[in-house]
């Protein structure tokens, strides 16, 4: 009877100590992760304008919840636009706007069809740029998810990053003190038939924005896998620049 009593002593000595490591560990786990989390919020409110190539392949449709996601985890005060560059035009979808959630919902699937192909899609990046108040204050930023690839002027190794539009890009960009971060994403044609088109694109992104003082993100050399890892590396970055800047 007494070992009875000593053994369930026992034993709910272990389940408490058991449950209490568990508890322990998970709320380890939960801080980590709020923890992380918070390191990737971007800590400086922003103007920035989300501009997506409409003739996209389809599976950037799948990266929308994330792109979702950045806009409403950007600081409070921060100025949100975002437009698609189509067949020639620049769509405004959300002017700016503080209102982080209606910029988010304003994002919608792109077309992923020749249709919607431009010749190249700086001259809308340009379009854009004219549409950022000089008297505002904070950081300027565009985020361009496109393939990078101008061919207003053919398709040979002397375009590749150094046409017109590209410089024109550059130019009204550090003019207007906004730097350019690129995502790079194969469009429904040239791009995502030809590894020699995706280089020059890739090659074009990363020129506009080393030059205006952003950063392009790459995954592979022709396509992508997701959009997560380019974000998480985008907050880093522009927490990294704009933290030294403040």
């Amino acid at each position: 009877m007494f070992r009875r009593k000593i053994s369930a002593f026992l034993m709910a000595s272990i389940m408490t100590v058991m449950t209490a490591g568990a508890f322990s560990l998970t709320s380890t786990r939960a801080s980590a992760k709020t923890n992380e989390t918070e390191s990737l919020r971007v800590g400086t409110p922003l103007n920035v304008a989300v501009l997506i190539q409409d003739d996209l392949i389809a599976r950037v449709a799948n990266e929308l919840g994330v792109t979702r996601d950045f806009i409403r985890s950007l600081p409070a005060g921060s100025r949100v636009m975002v437009g698609y560059i189509t067949a020639g035009s620049l769509q405004v979808r959300q002017p700016f706007t503080t209102d982080l959630d209606r910029a988010a919902k304003s994002l919608r699937i792109p077309v992923a069809s020749t249709s919607a192909s431009a010749y190249n899609p700086y001259v809308e990046v340009i379009e854009a740029l004219k549409k950022f108040d000089p008297s505002w204050q904070g950081h300027n930023a565009v985020l361009l998810i496109s393939d990078g690839l101008d061919t207003s002027h053919g398709f040979d190794s002397t375009s590749a990053g150094h046409t017109l539009d590209i410089d024109r890009t550059i130019s009204e960009a550090n003019r207007r003190h906004t730097a350019i971060f690129s995502f790079y994403a194969p469009s429904v044609g040239l791009t995502s038939r030809s590894y020699l088109a995706a280089s020059y694109g890739q090659s074009s992104l990363n020129r506009v924005s080393q030059e205006t003082g952003g950063r392009a993100f790459f995954q592979g050399s022709t396509g992508f896998v997701t959009f997560d890892s380019y974000f998480n590396r985008l907050r880093a970055e522009l927490n990294r620049q704009y933290a030294v800047a403040s």
